[in-house]
């Protein structure tokens, strides 16, 4: 059984909210009674879980939004402020996937264009968050990195480097805004079963049995168990938790 939370009267923004980790996180924050900004480069898919929160009775507002455009950023921000008035919470998880590939032979676009979503999305979304978020003097912020932000793997150099630049992001971050009232920490999901998962299986990028046998809990993750995650860092629950790289992986990095 999940624990419960009541965000009522505060303000939840997630990225990537069209489908898998983001949607349900979203949906979480909107059953714990906060409002939702859910953005999403996908314009049909984040309008769509839009309307059905809306139909439940949530209160929710979608934007399309390509991080890797600052200025959509800072777009997507402002627009979440003026309609809710203020931002609590913030779940930055709009992330790529690229195929596996032997670092000697990997292409100088696909290194740039998985650091332009995975890393400088987050920080351009933290940075507006932020500014935000100093003025109130509080605020919750949860940036989503990865295993591979904790740990190598063979063939996936790139992507790697993207999620470990979100961890030294959320250090380096949380310890500058500790003092200001605001709680920056990431969560490192494992193998999840979501359809971009879905994709790289059906593309013949991962192999469904051996991601499940590499995780020793011996299945995939969740989507609804990464959203567990985040609603807990962003509650009162971990008001003393500051920086932190949480794995939800299902004991992956612990063996």
């Amino acid at each position: 059984m999940n624990p419960t939370y009541d965000f009522t009267g505060q303000v939840a923004l997630v990225t990537g909210a069209g489908s898998g980790m983001g949607l349900a996180t979203a949906q979480a924050y909107a059953q714990a009674g906060a409002a939702v900004t859910l953005a999403d480069i996908d314009e049909q898919a984040v309008k769509t879980a839009a309307q059905n929160l809306r139909a439940q009775g949530h209160e929710v507002l979608a934007v399309p939004c390509d991080v890797t455009d600052e200025d959509q950023v800072a777009a997507m921000v402002d627009r979440t402020v003026e309609t809710f008035g203020r931002l609590d919470m913030a779940f930055n998880n709009a992330g790529i996937q690229i195929p596996p590939s032997d670092a000697a032979d990997e292409d100088a676009a696909v290194f740039d264009r998985v650091n332009a979503v995975n890393l400088r999305g987050v920080w351009a979304c933290m940075k507006h968050e932020l500014a935000q978020m100093r003025t109130q003097g509080s605020g919750a912020i949860v940036n989503c990195s990865s295993l591979g932000g904790l740990v190598g793997i063979p063939g996936r150099a790139s992507y790697h480097a993207s999620k470990h630049g979100v961890i030294g992001l959320t250090t380096s971050a949380a310890l500058e805004y500790a003092p200001r009232g605001v709680r920056i920490n990431a969560v490192c999901p494992g193998t999840i079963d979501t359809p971009m998962v879905a994709d790289m299986i059906a593309k013949g990028e991962l192999d469904r049995a051996e991601a499940a046998a590499s995780q020793p809990i011996g299945r995939l993750g969740r989507a609804e168990e990464i959203a567990s995650a985040v609603l807990w860092l962003s509650s009162p629950g971990a008001g003393f938790v500051i920086g932190v790289a949480l794995p939800v992986d299902g004991g992956y990095v612990a063996r």
